[in-house]
C-alpha cells in the first residue's frame, strides 16, 4: 500500500478528542485495511503449520493442537493488558508495538528451526499472536472512528472482507513454500542427530517464510510510525480489571459469549484439521502440498458468505439466519464423515460459506441493548475468542482416543448445535 513519505510533517494532526468526531482520512484507512489483511492471513497460516510440525516432530493430534492452543491464548492473557496499553500510548503507537511484537514473534522462528525444539516454535506463535491481538485491538475500533458515523458498519464489513482475502491468499502461498518439501524420508524413520539435522533443514521452509512476513511487518511499522501523531487529543475511558464481567449475567449476552468461544474453537477446529483430514485414503487421498492448497477454499467461503448473508438478512431476521447456518455446517460434518472421496472433502471445506455470518451476527445478537455497555461487552467477548484455544485441542484429544478424524469431527458439530440454538433463543428483538 502506498503511504505518505512523511506524513506527520506535511499533515496537520486532526483533534478527535469531541464525543463523535471522526478523521476524514483515506490514508490511515488504508492502512487499516491492510492490518486486517496482515492478521486474518497470519492467524490461518496456523493451518499450514500444523501438519508440517506434526510430521517433523512426530506429534500426535492433541500435541499438533498445541500451535492453536498458543496462539490463541494470546487473547486471554494479552486481550485486556494490550487495550490497556493502547489506552496509555494511543492507536497510532499501539499499532506500531503491535506490529513490532509479530515482527519479533517472527523473528523467534529462528532459534527455534537452529535448535529443533517445538515448544520454541510454540513460544514464537504466542509471541506473534500476543502482536496481533494489540493489533487487532487497535483496528477494531480505529475504523470506525476513520470516517462519518452513520457508515461505521460499511466500513467494517469492508476490513471483514480485507480479513477474509488475507485468510484465503496466506493458507495457498504458505502451503507452496511451507509443505512443498522434496525429503525422501520422514521424522519417524530418523533418530539422534539425523533427526536434529532432518528437523532443521526441514523447518527451514517455516524460517523463511516467516522471515518474508517479518520483513513486510517492519516496512509497515516503519511506515505507521510516520503516522504517529496524526491523531491527536484521543480519550480513552479508563477501566480497571475484567471490566464487563458482570454482563455475563445477562443471558442474552452470557448465552451469546458462549457461542463465541464454541463458533472460533470450531472454525480453528476444522481448518486445523483440514490438510490432514483431505490426505486420507478414504477421502481424497491427497498429497500434503495439495491439501494445503485447498485450505483457500474453506477461508475463502467464509469471504463470499459474507456477501450472501448480508444480502439474506434484508429478508431473514439474523438470529434465524444464524440458525439455518449452523444447522447447514451440522449437515456438512455428517455428510463428509459418512461419505467418502471428494464428496467427503469438498463438504468439509463448504463448511467455510457456513461459517461466514456467524461471528458478526453473534456479536451483534448478543450485544443488543448492552447501550453505554458496549464496550465492555466487546472486551469479554474478545476474550472469548480463548475457544480457539481449548476446542481445537480437544478435538485432537478425541481424534488421539478414538483414532478417528471423522469422530473427532463430532465436537464442532456439537458447537454448532449450541449456535443454532442461540440463533432460535435471540430470534426476536432484545427488549
Amino acid at each position: 500500500m502506498a503511504l505518505a513519505p512523511d506524513i506527520s510533517s506535511s499533515t496537520d494532526p486532526v483533534a478527535i478528542e469531541a464525543e463523535g468526531a471522526h478523521v476524514d482520512a483515506p490514508e490511515l484507512r488504508l492502512f487499516v485495511m491492510g492490518l486486517f489483511f496482515i492478521f486474518g492471513g497470519i492467524t490461518s497460516l496456523n493451518d499450514v503449520l500444523i501438519p508440517k510440525l506434526k510430521e517433523l516432530f512426530t506429534l500426535n493430534y492433541t500435541q499438533a493442537m498445541l500451535i492453536q492452543f498458543c496462539f490463541f491464548t494470546a487473547y486471554l492473557v494479552i486481550g485486556i493488558p494490550g487495550a490497556k496499553l493502547v489506552k496509555k500510548i494511543g492507536y497510532m503507537r499501539g499499532a506500531v508495538a503491535g506490529l513490532l511484537t509479530m515482527l519479533a514473534g517472527c523473528l523467534l522462528f529462528i532459534p527455534a528451526s537452529q535448535q529443533a525444539v517445538y515448544g520454541l516454535f510454540l513460544l514464537a506463535l504466542f509471541v506473534l499472536a500476543s502482536g496481533v491481538v494489540i493489533v487487532q485491538v487497535v483496528a477494531n475500533p480505529l475504523i470506525s472512528l476513520l470516517g462519518k458515523p452513520e457508515t461505521a458498519h460499511s466500513r467494517l464489513t469492508f476490513a471483514q472482507a480485507f480479513n477474509s482475502l488475507g485468510t484465503t491468499i496466506f493458507p495457498i502461498v504458505g502451503s507452496i513454500l511451507i509443505l512443498g518439501s522434496l525429503a525422501t524420508v520422514s521424522a519417524d524413520q530418523l533418530s539422534g542427530a539425523e533427526l536434529d539435522a532432518y528437523r532443521t533443514a526441514e523447518s527451514q521452509a517455516i524460517v523463511h517464510g516467516y522471515l518474508g512476513i517479518a520483513a513486510a511487518l517492519a516496512v509497515v511499522a516503519g511506515a505507521v510510525w510516520l503516522f504517529r501523531n496524526r491523531l491527536q487529543g484521543e480519550k480513552h475511558e479508563a477501566s480497571a480489571g475484567l471490566a464487563g464481567l458482570d454482563l455475563l449475567k445477562r443471558p442474552r449476552f452470557g448465552f451469546g459469549a458462549l457461542c463465541i468461544f464454541l463458533y472460533v474453537g470450531a472454525e480453528v477446529s476444522i481448518g486445523s484439521l483440514v490438510v490432514n483430514y483431505l490426505m486420507q485414503p478414504g477421502v481424497m487421498a491427497l498429497e500434503e502440498q495439495a491439501a494445503g492448497k485447498l485450505i483457500g477454499l474453506y477461508w475463502g467461503g467464509a469471504m463470499v458468505g459474507r456477501f450472501i448473508g448480508s444480502y439474506l438478512m434484508r429478508f431473514v431476521s439474523p438470529g434465524r439466519l444464524l440458525a439455518c447456518v449452523a444447522i447447514g455446517a451440522i449437515t456438512l460434518i455428517l455428510i463428509s464423515t459418512n461419505t467418502t472421496g471428494i464428496a467427503a472433502g469438498y463438504s468439509l471445506l463448504a463448511i467455510g460459506l457456513m461459517n461466514a455470518i456467524m461471528f458478526p451476527t453473534i456479536f451483534s445478537l448478543a450485544s443488543e441493548k448492552l447501550g453505554p455497555r458496549a464496550a465492555d461487552g466487546s472486551g469479554i467477548i474478545n476474550v472469548a475468542i480463548f475457544g480457539g484455544a481449548v476446542v481445537p485441542l480437544a478435538t485432537g484429544a478425541i481424534a488421539d482416543m478414538t483414532g478417528s478424524l471423522a469422530t473427532a469431527l463430532l465436537l464442532p458439530a456439537l458447537c454448532y448445535a449450541v449456535i443454532a440454538a442461540f440463533g432460535y433463543y435471540a430470534r426476536r428483538p432484545a427488549v
